[in-house]
């Protein structure tokens, strides 16, 4: 993109500096108060920057007994880890063989496959607790892993983006006597990183930001994951501003660290996953 004219750079940088602004001022707001006290962060008209600073929603955040944050923080942990995994591993087998294995009904089971993507999530949360209920895994951690797991929009992902590859990484694996999982693993995996990466991380925000279906299917106090324990932060009555902000401040760490790490193969992956329809 050239712009010559001084005024449109400038209106241009300018326009890019407000739209930042619009994402990064809540986050900034929600950091500073975390640092004031209950009585600041009520109070009318709301203060910026803390006339005090104090760790005291901190220290109430994680001293409290009926609140184990940082064993909802290693739940949340391990099982948007796991589920990230688990779904780029379906995903990508699923997609490699809509996008490369030619079978009989390929083009219809890609089309019902993505028509279950206009369906609001919700109407599946019923027959998935009873499929859970069946299998006795109520208020255990595959409830909040297996459901989930295979992706229309995971399927339909990389698929794209295997489309973008040249077929002639396949076929001279094959001319050299590779099978076809030893194709997918050895050729089409290593070369698909950008968009692993991305949906890595895709799958992992969606399971770390879920509230819904774990508040359905977990009962049990110290396995809760964090959305859920911190919704329990906020009294019938009473909502102390600062430590809920304290908790969400924690909660958006680590995801923050994330896409610090992984915010090149995330570029790279969604413009290549648009290459070819």
């Amino acid at each position: 993109m050239t712009m010559r004219n001084p005024v449109m750079k400038v209106l241009f940088y300018a326009a890019l500096v407000l739209i930042a602004l619009v994402f990064v001022l809540p986050i900034v707001y929600m950091l500073l108060t975390a640092f004031k006290s209950d009585v600041e962060a009520q109070s009318a008209p709301p203060t910026f920057l803390p006339k005090q600073w104090t760790l005291e929603a901190y220290r109430t955040l994680f001293n409290d007994p009926g609140a184990p944050v940082l064993t909802w923080l290693m739940n949340s942990l391990v099982v948007a880890s796991i589920y990230a995994v688990v779904s780029v591993l379906v995903c990508s087998l699923a997609g490699y063989a809509v996008a490369r294995m030619k079978f009989r009904g390929r083009n219809f089971v890609f089309a019902f496959v993505i028509s279950m993507m206009f369906i609001p999530g919700f109407v599946f949360l019923m027959p998935n607790f009873e499929f859970m209920s069946k299998l006795a895994w109520l208020d255990s951690y595959p409830a909040l892993i297996v459901p989930g797991a295979a992706s229309a929009f995971g399927l339909f992902f990389m698929r794209q983006f295997f489309l973008s590859l040249p077929f002639e990484l396949e076929e001279s694996a094959r001319i050299d006597g590779a099978g076809p999982l030893r194709t997918f693993f050895s050729i089409v995996l290593p070369n698909a990183r950008p968009a692993l990466m991305t949906l890595l991380v895709l799958n992992f925000l969606a399971n770390w930001n879920d509230f819904l279906w774990p508040l359905y299917v977990l009962f049990s106090e110290n396995r809760l994951t964090l959305p859920v324990g911190l919704s329990r932060l906020q009294g019938s009555y009473t909502i102390n501003y600062a430590v809920i902000m304290a908790g969400a401040s924690v909660a958006a760490i680590p995801v923050l660290i994330l896409f610090i790490f992984v915010q090149r193969y995330v570029i790279q992956g969604v413009a290549a996953s648009g290459i070819k329809g």
